[in-house]
């Protein structure tokens, strides 16, 4: 059963989306240098049809998507969670999964998710606005994984000084 501790809307996490985060607990991945440690252990609340439900009652009309973040301890039940998620709201609410693992699970049913995020955090290549980063994020179009990882990375920017008041000012290159 998965279990999520907390949740939040977020507006970085999928590009262009007004995002339900659930971050849902009991990841089996232990990624060195982990930003949420606290999600490897097994705790919180029950993550099922009536949470989810009770979560869209509260947040559904402010939200454009809704994101399990982990769930790699139950990766059959994330893909169930998401299916129900598609059929209460026929379609209306994007999906997305954020996994640590390198590849989905075999049999996996892409059609469930609009975007999933993959890969391990490893410290020395960074996250997803890192141009080393192994993390790649995918968005599901026509049953086939569109790698958008570059949405994520940060612009490089120029600064100029004023000569006038030796203000700075930045230009995107």
């Amino acid at each position: 059963m998965l279990k999520f501790l907390s949740y939040d809307v977020v507006f970085q996490e999928v590009p262009n989306e007004v995002t339900l985060a659930i971050n849902i607990s009991g990841c089996p991945n232990r990624c060195r240098g982990c930003h949420s440690p606290w999600l490897m252990e097994d705790a919180g609340e029950p993550l099922d049809e009536a949470a989810l439900a009770r979560l869209l009652r509260e947040y559904g009309s402010a939200i454009t998507c809704v994101c399990f973040m982990g769930g790699d301890a139950a990766p059959r039940e994330v893909e169930r969670l998401a299916a129900a998620l598609r059929r209460a709201n026929r379609h209306r609410l994007k999906v997305a999964w954020y996994s640590g693992r390198q590849t989905l699970p075999d049999g996996c049913s892409l059609q469930r998710f609009d975007f999933v995020k993959l890969g391990p955090y490893i410290a020395p290549l960074g996250g997803l606005d890192c141009a080393t980063t192994n993390q790649r994020f995918y968005r599901i179009e026509n049953g086939k994984m569109l790698d958008e990882t570059e949405r994520f990375r940060k612009e490089e920017k120029e600064k100029f000084v004023n000569p006038i008041n030796s203000s700075t000012f930045a230009v995107t290159k």
